[in-house]
């Protein structure tokens, strides 16, 4: 039996993404010029606990290795998130979100621009960060700076370009689909890093089958949640046109507990390991900074309590700005639809909001809750950061969605040629 030409698309975009995803990875092997290897591990070996092993789990272990694409994809996330901050502070971006394609257009450009300037400047403390940091650089001096800098930008734009393409020409999802990859590629290493800390002693047996019992337990709950939904029933009034009555049906309107996926956790992470940076390239040997800064290290009070606040934070605000219960209200009282026992315009978007708070209110603790009591672990023991919280939840999150539209591609060609077989004939 032949293929369709749908499952051929959709087998052409799977190889797509493979390739591109097996180009992502061999960029993270490619070093940068100028760097001592035996200095740079003993650097990575003695900073694992800060923003350089967190920047490591989104780069795919490209921090410890010093390659290109050192900065992974963050700067385009944070370009990213900073302009949908914008989206919901500022008239220019709002005006822009409402022009519909040419307006999303414009927003994409000014997120790449993001991109470029966040990269810049990153790229730049990361030379000079290297360059104070003992004898890490052969050659320390401009040409060092400027060489770091360009290959660190020219190596995070091309992996958003990569990401693009995978969300044209590939599955979608594509820069979720960039760090989970690298998370994945990882997650060998990291285990065989944990029984080797078991052989040694450094971490007894109980420990390491208590950790794989709260790893599974762990995803078997973030399955659960995001694919937890609450389903609001819609009716539709009967409308009679001639000798026929139509309508008189019901549907249900899907809310997500999760509506915000990943990236409260991936954006409060960033933030909150940013105060780290300095203390770890050696770059401020102030005494009062460096005490302020071992108050964000994993473990402390502070780091968990603003951890959590940054998580629920992200989770509303990103909530807000992707649903709009005011625009679902006036969307359904323009095609009839009606929540029974509700009146349609503003009371029935005051009464999804008050349900999607609810939900969200759910989802934020969650999110708390997954990425936080790995966090205890991680700061106790010395167990890679490709197991902690953030990580499983990037790769389960991920992995659903993937899924998700992979059988959205499935379904919609079935019944394309479901369609076709009954208008035709087989």
């Amino acid at each position: 039996m032949s293929n369709t030409p749908q499952q051929n698309d959709l087998r052409n975009r799977i190889l797509f993404t493979l390739l591109i995803l097996t180009v992502y990875r061999l960029g993270t092997f490619v070093p940068l010029p100028g760097i001592d290897p035996e200095q740079l591990q003993s650097l990575m070996n003695s900073n694992q606990k800060g923003l350089l092993g967190m920047f490591n789990v989104f780069a795919g272990g490209a921090v410890s290795r010093m390659a290109i694409f050192a900065l992974g994809i963050m700067p385009y996330i944070s370009s990213s998130i900073i302009v949908q901050l914008l989206t919901g502070v500022s008239d220019y971006f709002k005006n822009l979100k409402s022009q519909g394609e040419l307006g999303r257009q414009k927003i994409t450009q000014i997120t790449r621009y993001g991109t470029v300037l966040l990269a810049t400047i990153q790229g730049y403390g990361l030379a000079v960060g290297l360059e104070s940091s003992g004898n890490l650089v052969i050659d320390p001096g401009l040409y060092f700076k400027i060489s770091t800098v360009t290959i660190i930008v020219a190596g995070t734009v091309f992996l958003m370009w990569l990401g693009e393409q995978i969300t044209q020409r590939g599955i979608g999802n594509g820069i979720s689909l960039i760090i989970f990859a690298g998370i994945v590629a990882e997650i060998p290493r990291a285990l065989v890093t944990t029984f080797e800390l078991g052989r040694t002693g450094a971490i007894s047996t109980t420990m390491i089958i208590f950790i794989f019992v709260l790893l599974i337990a762990t995803i078997m709950f973030i399955v659960f949640m995001e694919r937890a939904i609450r389903k609001i029933l819609i009716n539709y009034p009967k409308r009679q046109m001639g000798n026929k009555m139509y309508g008189g049906e019901s549907s249900h309107l899907p809310l997500k507990i999760n509506s915000a996926g990943v990236i409260p956790a991936i954006f409060a992470s960033a933030l909150l390991l940013l105060p780290v940076t300095f203390s770890n390239f050696n770059i401020s040997q102030n005494e009062t900074f460096l005490n302020i800064s071992s108050f964000f290290s994993q473990g402390q009070p502070l780091y968990m309590l603003l951890y959590a606040s940054g998580i629920i934070f992200f989770t509303f605000f990103y909530t807000s700005i992707t649903f709009n219960p005011n625009e679902t209200a006036e969307n359904l009282r323009k095609y009839g639809g009606f929540i029974p026992g509700i009146r349609p315009g503003e009371s029935t978007a005051f009464y999804i909001d008050n349900i999607l708070t609810k939900l969200t209110t759910i989802g934020a603790l969650y999110l708390t809750l997954v990425c936080l009591m790995p966090e205890f672990l991680i700061a106790n023991y010395p167990i890679p950061f490709y197991l902690g919280g953030t990580s499983i939840l990037i790769v389960v999150v991920v992995a659903i969605d993937t899924v998700t539209q992979v059988q959205t591609r499935l379904m919609s060609a079935q019944y394309e040629q479901l369609i076709k077989k009954t208008k035709f004939g087989r």
